[in-house]
Parts: C-alpha cells; structure tokens; sequence
C-alpha cells in the first residue's frame, strides 16, 4: 500500500536540482531553467535537452518574447482560441495564448507576459506589444 508521508522536505525554486516548486507564487513570473553545464534554456525540464545534463538552474524570466508560430484551435472549445508558441528573450520556447483579436496575433509579433497560468488550460497568457494595425478603424 502507498502511503503519502506528511513530513516529506520538498526542494524550492531556487534549488540547485532546478526543480520547479508547485505552489502557486506570483501570478506575473514565468520561471524557467538553465543547464549550469551548457547554458541552455528551457521550459519545465528534466534533463538539458542539448548535454543531456541534470544539473539545472531555475531562473526568472522577463516576460518578453516574439511569436514563433500561432494558430486558431476550434477542438474542444464552444469557442475559437488561439495557441501560439512564443520565442522569449531567453531563450526557450513555451506553448500558450495571446489575447487579442485571432486575426491580428501572427509570427514576429512581439509579446509580454500578461498572467502565468490561464485558469482554464493553466498555461501561460500573454499580450501584443504593439497594437496590430487597425486599417478600418
């Protein structure tokens, strides 16, 4: 039989595993990890996916990134929704959602972080920089 042990230590945020505290923290900070060996960056990882290594560093990220590729999804949903990959200044990629218009979010567009989790799917939310170009307006 399992059985959950109440007293069991759980390593933080910060620890040198690079293991990502479950808790909730700050609804505006996106915490990603860096292999100490190569430098990588990546989202939510085990292992570098360059060396292979498992020393990583948990960091903060600034929140900024470029759209690398988005796209409409209709599945699922009583509505449309947007689900885009983003490019952040980091470095690594994170799948999420853009809010705005579905026809004004495309690749290059540049974005910030807006909340770390959507309450729905729990991933990231982000909004345009710029605002797109409104020609009937």
């Amino acid at each position: 039989m399992y059985h959950h042990s109440v007293g069991v230590a759980r390593q933080t945020a910060g620890s040198a595993a690079g293991l990502l505290d479950p808790a909730p923290r700050d609804t505006d900070t996106l915490l990603f990890q860096r292999c100490t060996w190569c430098g990588t960056a990546m989202y939510h990882r085990l292992l570098c996916p360059v060396c292979q290594g498992s020393d990583l560093r948990t960091e903060r990220s600034e929140g900024t990134g470029t759209i690398r590729h988005a796209t409409v999804v209709h599945r699922n949903t009583p509505a449309a929704r947007n689900v885009s990959l983003v490019e952040m200044a980091e470095g690594f990629v994170v799948r999420g959602r853009v809010m705005g218009p579905l026809i004004g979010i495309h690749s290059g567009d540049r974005v910030r972080l807006s909340t770390v989790k959507d309450p729905v799917r729990g991933e990231p939310v982000f909004q345009l920089v710029d605002e797109p170009y409104r020609a009937w307006t």
